[in-house]
């Protein structure tokens, strides 16, 4: 039985999953392909870990640095364009790389084939969650979308705002929409990779990777991008290191407390990815770098 041309490599941050997929490129002339939501910014090169030039003369990649910081890209936004990507290589294996497990979940479980959301129901959910503050909102929103209200993150505005507006636009909850869908990719299409290291080692890898990025200009970065006055939550704007650095740029901080402050938080965002993609992805190999 031949092997299937997808293959999908997860796992959280710092884990080693790039190097893993470009070693895997350079013996296969597989093109890599990025499934991670924050990798797509053109404004986040350093703060991401985004391959380097070098790494990416070494093989072809798809679908990083492709966005602009004020454009919020939705995982539908990403599934078409990554698509797009799968039809254009005409059968060359591809290896999809990143740690958005939204991405994985829509390649292998499906996205809710939605109507489209208009600025205005957002408008009105964003003015809404203002006014009645969130305890009250989320008490509404439990009226319509019982699952999401329960699901949802304490403080995790932009997921609250959105189930509301879907909620009230289409007349039917997030939560049936998103138990109604497809997969992206077909059974037998794709296998999947899990890179998992020890937690110790990988809290390790995280500390090693914030204080890279100082040292490759992460503050230039974070300073070019907060000059652009953009909207809070723009998904770029909440990229970890993003409101850390800026604190320190701001006079609010210093460099040690927010090297710490980034460093912790990386470290929290590769815990919830480690239990993630150990409780979403069933069957997948895994391997310890």
């Amino acid at each position: 039985m031949s092997q299937p041309l997808i293959t999908l490599i997860a796992g959280p941050t710092a884990s080693g999953k790039s190097r893993l997929a470009l070693e895997m490129a350079r013996r296969t002339g597989a093109v890599i392909v990025n499934a991670d939501s924050q990798q797509l910014y053109a404004d986040l090169r350093v703060l991401t870990a985004r391959p380097s030039p070098e790494d990416e003369a070494l093989a072809e990649h798809r679908l990083y640095g492709v966005a602009d910081a004020a454009d919020a890209w939705s995982v539908g936004r990403w599934s078409r364009a990554l698509m797009q990507v799968l039809d254009e290589l005409d059968g060359r294996p591809a290896l999809l790389v990143g740690g958005t497990g939204l991405y994985f979940t829509a390649l292998t479980r499906g996205l809710a084939d939605m109507p489209g959301i208009p600025g205005e129901a957002r408008e009105a959910a964003t003015a809404a969650l203002a006014d009645e503050g969130e305890a009250a909102f989320r008490r509404r929103l439990a009226r319509v979308d019982p699952a999401a209200a329960q699901r949802i993150e304490a403080g995790d505005r932009q997921r609250l705002i959105r189930a509301m507006a879907v909620a009230e636009h289409t007349g039917r909850a997030l939560s049936d929409w998103t138990a109604d869908t497809t997969p992206l990719l077909p059974a037998g299409a794709w296998s999947g990779l899990v890179v998992e290291p020890e937690r110790a080692a990988l809290y390790a890898r995280c500390d090693q990777r914030v204080a890279a990025m100082v040292d490759q200009g992460a503050l230039d970065e974070v300073r070019a991008l907060t000059a652009r006055r953009l909207d809070p939550e723009a998904p770029a704007m909440k990229a970890v290191g993003v409101r850390e650095f800026a604190a320190h740029l701001a006079g609010e901080a210093s460099l040690t407390a927010a090297i710490e402050a980034t460093r912790q938080a990386t470290r929290n965002y590769a815990k919830r990815q480690l239990t993630w993609f150990r409780n979403q992805t069933p069957g997948w190999n895994r391997v310890a770098p």
